[in-house]
Formats: C-alpha cells, sequence, structure tokens
C-alpha cells in the first residue's frame, strides 16, 4: 500500500538542509554554522554544477509532501559569487508551489563577510565623522576577489564611488569590474594594485580602504597609509598574521590610526557581525512559515539592523 508522503505530523520531522556546492567539499564552517542554526540534518552534494540544481531542488521538494518542505532549505556554497547567484535564480525557478522552500547562497561566506564589511564602515562613518557611505571613494584591496567583488556590490549600492583593485594590475581589475557589473548592475571601475606606487596613488583620494586580499599578506603599509590625507575608515577582513592593513588590529572596532584622523576596524570585529548575520539569516530560513530567498541584499539589511542596535 503507498503511504502519503505527508503522513507524519510536521512536528515529527527533521529540519533538513540540503547543502550544495560546486567545489570537491563543503566548507566545515559552512556545516557548523548550519546545525547551531538548528538543521538536524545535513546532506552535502559536492561538484554540482549549474546544470544539476533544477533537478536536485525538485528532488528535494517533491518527497516530503506540503508540510514536510516548511522543514526543508537549500543552500549553496562554492567560491564563485556570480554562479552562487545563478544558482540559487535556478533554484527559485524550480519550485513547484506548494512545493516551496527556502533557499540560501553564501558562497566562501562572502556575501555574509562582504555585508558584515559594508555595514561595519557604514557605522564607522555614521559614528565618528558623522557621515554617511553615499558620495565616499571607496578603494578595496584584493577587490577582484569573492568578498571584495560583493563589497564593492554592496558599497555602490549605498551611493559611494567603488574602484577594485588587483594586484595583478588594471586590466585583471577592471575585467572583474565589468564582469561583476554585468552581473548585479551598478558602477565599479578598475585600479591598478600592481606596485606600491599604483597602491598609493590608487588610494590618494579614498575616503574609505577595504582590505580583502587573501589571508596573511599585507596589502597597505603605515608608510602607504600616511599618502593619502582623506582617509576616514580602513577595514581590514584578514585575520591572520601578518595584518592586510598595517596598524588595524583584528579586534579594533573603530580604533583610532596613528598619525590620522582615520579609524580601522579589525577583521574579528567584522567576523563578530558576520557570524551574527550568518547565523540569523539560516534561522531566518528554518523558522519561515513562508519560503525566503536570502542572498546579499538580505545580508546587508541584517547588518545594517545589528549595528543599529549596538551603536
Amino acid at each position: 500500500m503507498t503511504r502519503n508522503p505527508d503522513h507524519r505530523s510536521a512536528t515529527e520531522r527533521p529540519y533538513i538542509l540540503h547543502m550544495f556546492t560546486p567545489g570537491r567539499q563543503m566548507s566545515p564552517f559552512d556545516i557548523n554554522m548550519a546545525a547551531d542554526a538548528g538543521y538536524q540534518l545535513l546532506p552535502t552534494y559536492t561538484e554540482v554544477g549549474l546544470e544539476a540544481i533544477h533537478g536536485l531542488t525538485q528532488d528535494a521538494i517533491f518527497s516530503r509532501g506540503p508540510s514536510g518542505v516548511a522543514r526543508t532549505g537549500l543552500f549553496i556554497g562554492g567560491r564563485d559569487v556570480m554562479l552562487a547567484a545563478d544558482m540559487l535564480d535556478t533554484a527559485r525557478r524550480a519550485m513547484v508551489p506548494p512545493f516551496v522552500v527556502s533557499a540560501m547562497a553564501d558562497p566562501s561566506g562572502s556575501y555574509t563577510t562582504a555585508a558584515a564589511v559594508v555595514a561595519c564602515v557604514e557605522a564607522q562613518l555614521r559614528k565618528v565623522h558623522g557621515t554617511e557611505l553615499s558620495g565616499k571613494q571607496v578603494v578595496i584591496l584584493g577587490g577582484t576577489g569573492t568578498v571584495g567583488r560583493i563589497a564593492g556590490v554592496l558599497a555602490q549600492q549605498l551611493g559611494a564611488e567603488v574602484r577594485l583593485s588587483s594586484h595583478l594590475g588594471e586590466p585583471a581589475a577592471r575585467q572583474a569590474a565589468e564582469e561583476t557589473m554585468a552581473r548585479f548592475g551598478g558602477v565599479l571601475s578598475g585600479v591598478s594594485g600592481a606596485t606600491v606606487a599604483e597602491v598609493r596613488d590608487s588610494i590618494a583620494g579614498a575616503d574609505v580602504v577595504m582590505a580583502c586580499a587573501a589571508a596573511g599578506i599585507e596589502v597597505l603599509s603605515e608608510a602607504d597609509r600616511g599618502s593619502t590625507t582623506r582617509l576616514l575608515v580602513a577595514a581590514d577582513v584578514n585575520a591572520v598574521p601578518p595584518a592586510g592593513i598595517a596598524g588595524v588590529g583584528v579586534m579594533d572596532s573603530g580604533k583610532l590610526l596613528p598619525g590620522c584622523r582615520a579609524v580601522g576596524i579589525g577583521a574579528l570585529a567584522i567576523g563578530n557581525v558576520k557570524y551574527q548575520v550568518q547565523h540569523r539569516l539560516l534561522l531566518r530560513m528554518r523558522e519561515a512559515e513562508q519560503a525566503v530567498y536570502l542572498s546579499f541584499p538580505e545580508a546587508l539589511a541584517l547588518a545594517r539592523e545589528l549595528l543599529r542596535e549596538n551603536f
């Protein structure tokens, strides 16, 4: 006899988060975060391409019945911020009401980290300098990476003029800016950070510098930082010594930098906001009565809300 797939009560069904990544393994960080948010089963799917998302999504939604889908979610990881966005869009289009589940994308933690760094910069501009991000000149060192691209998108959406910097030179930075704009809209430009002279020239008129380069690499020395007189905030997402920006400690949250009026924001201060944002977004998915779809705009909105509570 065929049993009704919805025969168990909603409260008997475990919370399942299906975790997809194009990479060879799912991030242990994300698995831990999902478990701490209350998901009970965390099946992971590796080397998942865009073409597989539609079928995997429908496999996940049709087997549990309308009450079961309320306890089912999808998480998209990986390292490609644009591919993750495409996967999230594909999953959303694959839903067949009433079989609709929540889904979230956060490749390499870049969406939540970028939201945290932009929100932290905005909060310090208001608190220390009495001004907004809108109209500010922002340079993102390591701007062609996962966090840098999304931080650029979010900062320009708040009205900043953003330049993505690359240690590979201006052509690489310009290509990354153009690719990112083509996928997410907005206006970004590229600038070279290949030499010390080019880094100093790129930040000469900057109000904000964000260091989003690879861990353990100093991208802005104290002497480099001294080449700008306009700097208001320097934010560093690198928690691995040496600091990405000299003089910015990992725990700093609005600490005045030596010899200037700028304040620093360190990686662990940013990371604390990132952690809270990711945790709360995962909770939002698990607790939602109606399906939600979560990406970097929702992450930024939540990060700004969290910081307004604390400033």
